[in-house]
Order: C-alpha cells, then sequence, then structure tokens
C-alpha cells in the first residue's frame, strides 16, 4: 500500500493526512474483497524498515495503528472477518499488544475474510525467527534435521497454516518486493498499479484481479500446449 506520503505532497496535506486516508482506502477494499469472495487478504502496515523514518513519523504512524486497531474492535460486532497481525510485535508497545492480542482473540472464530496486517514484519526478519525456532527445537531434540523440508520450514513463518498468495499488488509505481513475504511470494502473480494507494478503488482491484485470472500459471512447468509441441 504505497504512495500515502506522495498523495498527501501533490495536496499541499500532511504526511498525517496521507496515512490516514491510506487507512480509509485499506478498510473500502477489505470490504469490497469480502464480498467478492476473497479468503485472505495480507498488507504491509509497518515494516521492520520504517523505524528508520523521521521520528514524528513514526508516531503518527503508531498512533494511526492504534486508532484503527481499535476501529476494528468496534467493529467486529458487525463484521465476519478475522482479524491477524504478523510480525515481530514485540518491538510495540505494551499497550498496543494487547490491543492487537484482545483484537485477534475476539475475531478468532469468524469465518469470513481473514485480513492479515503486517506489523513490525519483514520478509528476512520472518525467515530469520523461523530458523531461529527449528534451530531450537532441533537442539531440544524436538526435531531431526531429517525432517525439515519446505512444508515444515514454511509453517514455522508468521504465515504458517495458510496457502501462499496467488497476487501480490503494489501500487503508486514502485516495482520491487521490499521485503514482504519473499518466502511466500516464490510464486506468486504481480500487479503494479501507477496509482497512489489513497487512490486505489474497487474497479482498480477489480481489473487487478481480471488480470490474474488470465494468466497462466505454471509454476515452473510447461504448460499443456508447449508440451505438445515439444513432442511433436
Amino acid at each position: 500500500m504505497d504512495g500515502n506520503g506522495r498523495w498527501a505532497k501533490k495536496r499541499f496535506l500532511t504526511k498525517s493526512a496521507g496515512h490516514r486516508a491510506g487507512a480509509q482506502t485499506l478498510r473500502r477494499l477489505a470490504n469490497a474483497a469480502e464480498k467478492l469472495g476473497i479468503k485472505i487478504l495480507t498488507v504491509y502496515a509497518f515494516s521492520t524498515e520504517n523505524w528508520a523514518r523521521p521520528q514524528d513519523e513514526v508516531n503518527t504512524l503508531m498512533n494511526l495503528i492504534h486508532e484503527y486497531i481499535q476501529q476494528y474492535i468496534d467493529d467486529t460486532k458487525k463484521n465476519n472477518m478475522r482479524i491477524c497481525v504478523i510480525g515481530d510485535i514485540s518491538k510495540l508497545t505494551h499497550e498496543l499488544q494487547t490491543k492487537i492480542r484482545n483484537l485477534e482473540d475476539m475475531t478468532r472464530q469468524k469465518h469470513g475474510l481473514r485480513v492479515n496486517i503486517a506489523l513490525n514484519y519483514g520478509g528476512r526478519d520472518d525467515i530469520i525467527r523461523a530458523c531461529k525456532k527449528i534451530s531450537a527445537n532441533v537442539s531440544n531434540d524436538r526435531l531431526s534435521v531429517n525432517d525439515i523440508d519446505e512444508t515444515m520450514f514454511a509453517a514455522y513463518l508468521d504465515t504458517g497454516g495458510m496457502p501462499d498468495p496467488d497476487l501480490l499488488i503494489r501500487t503508486s509505481g514502485e516495482m520491487r518486493i521490499s521485503n514482504f513475504l519473499l518466502w511466500q511470494t516464490a510464486y506468486t502473480e504481480f500487479y503494479f498499479c501507477d496509482k497512489l494507494w489513497p487512490d486505489f478503488n474497487i474497479n482498480d482491484l477489480n481489473e487487478a484481479i481480471a488480470q490474474y485470472q488470465g494468466r497462466n500459471r505454471r509454476y515452473g512447468a510447461r504448460n499443456d500446449i508447449e508440451k505438445r509441441d515439444t513432442n511433436g
């Protein structure tokens, strides 16, 4: 969800206004995604690298996250969404950690759209934390080295138990992955959009999905046509 700051700058607004507009866009599109039958939506809200931003912007983001976590808590009676947080939340304030755990507990039995909010998340950090947990279990004889394979490793990631993403959408014209779900997106389809995130709307979401549906996902294998051509 990229481009909040640039969206605000174009309108001579504060970055805070841009981040707030971006958060509203997320709420609208989460509702739209649920109506479309999407099962899981994972959003990059705050990365491990975002701590390097100016302190006033970090404070603004953290205050906004507090506000919207509370809003999701208030919304739990009105929708069927399950909210989960991925990332190392131990670096967040105790108050925010408590709010996050309360929200996750309150929505655990919901069966609608699952919204994963990536907070203090980094793909490399996710992999390193998984390696540490596996290493500890090997050291304690809970695991054998021979037990380690892709399926088992994936279970130790923050997204353990969930399927890999089908589609990744990146807004604002940026064309890089930026340390997001590095392991999980090995065969994910990518969609890049020039629109700044606060301007991204339901029509844009539908266009991204339509493009995805028109692609041939081969996971490294040849498709049937290629096989027939090769066989003569």
